[in-house]
């Protein structure tokens, strides 16, 4: 036992001799009147007890524990008694705030008065505490109240700041279970393998979000938490580890890439970093105030191609930035004076007409910035992307041609033509499409006549109906012509015979031929008729046919019942739309022989 707990053991049994004495004094005051001071009695033993009269409360303080507490935390009273009986003891209490139920911490004899308060098992929220003291002559005081949370319940997270950190950075931390208080968060950083936590900025309130320059922290790997704390509770965060800061500049150094610089050409680059990791190069090309990026290498790779003819011809400078992963960039030296000189070529295809036959000639207009060693002319059977050469020329002039023979060709084709320079760059010209290659000559395919009025004699409602084997060129049949309706006259000769000819009389120049009728008409001299002629296209079997109609408007001939099949020869002047002239073969009417009109 030690001597602090032997003292107030013996105090505990001298205390009932000291109560009747002192019981005896006040006795002695009452009857007389007056005291002596003090009180001696006799007793078997030759001890003497003297006992000065207390009747002054102690006085007693409770400090503050702090705005909020957590886990098992110290409570400290303050205590004195003036009167000289010496304080017995100090209770220290708690109660919910605001309510009157007050629940003891614990008893203490001797100063300093304290309690260790285990706040565990309370229920996170405000209490008041106080202390009650008590004299040796039994006089009690009670403190003022002050007022503390509990908060086992608080929890502050911190967001990681990210994997690689330079510069000025900014944190976040969450704090929960802190309902009612505004806890103080600070963020820590400690290096890898030591143990002494820095703190590294601190938030005040809330949102607990805190910026702090990282310049004065030596770059290498580190780890990062939250402290919050409220009063004297303290949370601390899940530890964010393997943060790498790093305020170092990587190294870089470019290859010089030589000049003169035409095609693709390949840039080599050295770069390292000691701490978080080269993230990427870009090559920059510089001439007079422009700067242009053309190409980016990322780590481990080294180098990186550059299509040179991107770049106007001209002197350059060339450098390379590498940035590593924390944002840290330096810029290698220039290598300057560097000549981008590459031959810049165009080519254009003349358009031929969309209909050709024979001999065609093609034509290609050329740029270029150096020397053309050929122009190759291509043909490709049409949307099948396999291309012939036509012909390769050679010229000295900006304009290539050539002539395309297509006598052995019928079909529809593209066409295209291709440049080569003398840095062996090719250029492809625009590609004219569906180009419809006819080296076939057209003819007649039928000859019809339908009847509008009388049977078997030529008068008004009567048609001849001309079919040619393929589109034809109106503008062949009649100058100018679009196929409307236009006015004209037919005429029937052939006296007193059985092959009176139907032949067109106006408008002059038209081009259709002659109309054997093979039928005996009796009629005095020609006879003629007004007629108008319109031209439509029809499709049969998937092939477009021009066919020419023409239709009677007035009687022109006599009755006649035999029955025949016309013939048509038609105009040689006709031709289809490649130019072709159509055939002059005889075109018999088809079908059985019939009576006509």
């Amino acid at each position: 036992m030690s001597q602090h707990r032997k003292e107030k053991s013996a105090m505990t049994r001298r205390l009932p001799h000291m109560a009747a004495a002192l019981v005896a004094v006040v006795a002695a005051i009452c009857l007389t009147g007056s005291s002596s001071a003090s009180y001696v009695s006799s007793s078997s033993s030759t001890g003497t007890v003297s006992a000065a009269a207390d009747w002054v409360a102690p006085t007693v303080a409770i400090t503050a524990p702090g705005t909020a507490v957590r886990g098992t935390t110290t409570v400290t009273a303050t205590a004195t008694d003036t009167a000289g009986s010496g304080v017995k003891s100090v209770t220290i209490q708690r109660a919910v705030a605001g309510s009157s139920t007050w629940t003891d911490i614990c008893t203490d004899a001797s100063a300093p008065f304290t309690c260790d308060w285990a706040t565990s098992g309370l229920v996170d929220g405000a209490y008041d505490l106080r202390a009650a003291a008590t004299d040796n002559a039994g006089n009690t005081a009670t403190s003022a109240t002050t007022r503390t949370t509990v908060a086992n319940a608080m929890t502050v997270v911190l967001d990681r700041p990210g994997d690689y950190l330079h510069g000025t950075v900014s944190t976040t931390s969450t704090v929960t279970g802190a309902s009612g208080l505004v806890p103080t968060v600070r963020v820590e950083y400690l290096p890898a393998g030591g143990s002494t936590w820095t703190t590294l900025c601190a938030a005040n309130s809330g949102p607990y979000t805190c910026s702090a320059s990282t310049t004065s922290i030596a770059s290498g790997t580190y780890s990062f938490r939250s402290v919050a704390t409220a009063g004297s509770a303290t949370a601390t965060s899940a530890t964010v580890t393997g943060v790498i800061v790093d305020n170092t500049n990587p190294t870089v150094t470019l290859t010089d890439p030589g000049t003169p610089l035409k095609g693709t050409k390949t840039f080599t680059v050295s770069a390292t970093d000691a701490h978080s990791g080269i993230a990427k190069v870009v090559v920059q090309a510089t001439t007079g105030t422009t700067t242009t990026d053309v190409c980016t290498i990322t780590a481990p790779t080294t180098t990186c191609s550059v299509d040179t003819t991107t770049l106007p011809n001209g002197t350059y400078s060339f450098r390379a930035v590498a940035t590593d992963k924390a944002g840290n960039s330096t810029t290698s030296a220039a290598i300057a004076n560097r000549v981008v000189q590459n031959t810049v070529s165009t080519i254009t295809l003349a358009t031929p007409s969309p209909y050709l036959r024979g001999s065609v000639p093609l034509t290609a207009s050329t740029t270029t910035t150096g020397k053309i060693t050929n122009v190759r002319f291509e043909q490709s059977v049409a949307g099948s992307g396999t291309w012939t050469t036509i012909a390769t020329t050679t010229s000295t002039t900006a304009s290539y041609t050539t002539s395309w023979s297509t006598s052995a060709l019928n079909g529809t084709y593209d066409l295209r033509a291709v440049l080569t320079d003398s840095d062996g760059n090719t250029v492809i010209s625009n590609v004219v499409a569906g180009r419809l290659v006819d080296n076939i000559a057209p003819k007649g395919a039928d000859i019809q006549t339908t009847n509008g009025g009388t049977a078997g004699r030529i008068d008004a409602g009567d048609t001849i109906v001309y079919t040619y084997s393929e589109q034809m060129d109106l503008s062949s049949i009649y100058a100018g012509w679009s196929g409307t309706a236009t006015s004209g006259s037919i005429r029937v000769g052939g006296l007193f015979t059985n092959n009176q000819v139907l032949q067109i009389d106006s408008p002059t120049n038209v081009r259709l031929g002659t109309v054997d009728l093979n039928a005996y008409f009796a009629f005095l001299g020609d006879v003629t008729s007004d007629a108008t002629i319109t031209a439509a296209t029809s499709t049969a079997d998937g092939v477009a046919r021009t066919v020419v109609t023409v239709k009677v408007l007035g009687g022109a001939g006599y009755q006649v019942n035999t029955a025949a099949n016309l013939v048509w020869t038609p105009s040689t002047s006709a031709t289809d739309l490649a130019g072709n002239p159509v055939s002059t073969a005889a075109i018999t009417e088809s079908g059985a022989s019939d009576v006509d009109f």
